[in-house]
């Protein structure tokens, strides 16, 4: 997905600094001028051939210049570790595993829940339990935690994504599983919280309201600067992304202050081990 992006937002740069239109450039690949607009956007495929055509147009003549975009349109298409679960990962969440997992930095609020990539295995079982109104076949379950547990993976490689992560009280109250299961996981966040590449926070209750009134979102940073932040915002049925520099800059400026107003890593440490104590 990211080398998608990152391909057509080179793509789109080579196009408009050569001054053709989306229509001239379709027509030059025998597309429309909406797929060439969905391909600077990252959200298709890429053919090599077709971009082979389209650096021909824009004036990119040079091997050296043309191999490394070449090169991304044919690792675009190779598909990422999570495909292999793709009978229990929603087509719309395959986006966002693998933008989670090319990211370099996760600002989350989560409210309903624990994050999934600081939740237990068997408190990861007991949310996806829970969250089907119908009985959900034991493989199944088994698999999509097994999902969960293979994304966490990120924080823990050699050069980790960081991450941000300010949870609301009631995602610290809200029992799902047993009570050992609980405490396990209290104790699994506050070991976690002491990893330098994680940053954890608590918004109590006593603070009342606060700016992230319109629910849980997570904020996606990337190494490369040619792909902007995106937000992403998670449905019953789907899911939204917001990559608008405008919308993105609304969703930060919330984080910023729900940090500067919750707990403090090590208050949320100790604030953590006192509710372990009144399960």
């Amino acid at each position: 997905m990211v080398r998608r992006i990152l391909l057509g937002s080179q793509l789109r740069r080579l196009r408009e600094g050569q001054g053709v239109t989306r229509e001239a450039a379709g027509y030059a690949i025998r597309a429309s001028e909406s797929k060439i607009s969905r391909m600077e956007l990252g959200r298709v495929s890429f053919k090599a051939r077709d971009v082979a055509d389209l650096l021909t147009l824009y004036g990119v003549t040079e091997d050296s210049e043309r191999e490394p975009l070449l090169n991304l349109a044919r690792e675009s298409s190779i598909a990422g570790w999570w495909h292999s679960y793709s009978d229990v990962l929603p087509s719309w969440f395959q986006t966002y595993v693998g933008l989670e997992g090319a990211a370099c930095g996760i600002d989350t609020y989560e409210v309903q829940f624990v994050h999934g990539l600081l939740q237990t295995e068997a408190y990861a079982h007991a949310v996806v339990s829970s969250g089907h109104r119908e009985q959900v076949p034991e493989d199944e379950v088994d698999r999509r935690v097994a999902l969960r547990l293979e994304r966490q993976k990120l924080l823990f490689k050699e050069n980790p994504a960081t991450l941000t992560c300010v949870l609301d009280e009631a995602t610290l109250r809200r029992p799902f599983g047993s009570h050992a299961i609980m405490d396990a996981q209290l104790e699994h966040l506050a070991e976690l919280s002491e990893l330098p590449n994680i940053n954890l926070q608590v918004t109590t209750f006593e603070l009342g309201g606060h700016p992230a009134e319109s629910g849980a979102f997570t904020v996606l940073r990337f190494p490369e600067p040619e792909i902007s932040d995106v937000v992403y915002l998670e449905q019953l049925t789907g899911s939204l992304y917001l990559d608008k520099a405008e919308e993105v800059n609304q969703y930060e400026g919330v984080m910023r202050r729900l940090t500067e107003n919750s707990l403090s890593p090590e208050e949320t440490r100790t604030y953590l081990h006192k509710i372990r104590q009144q399960y």
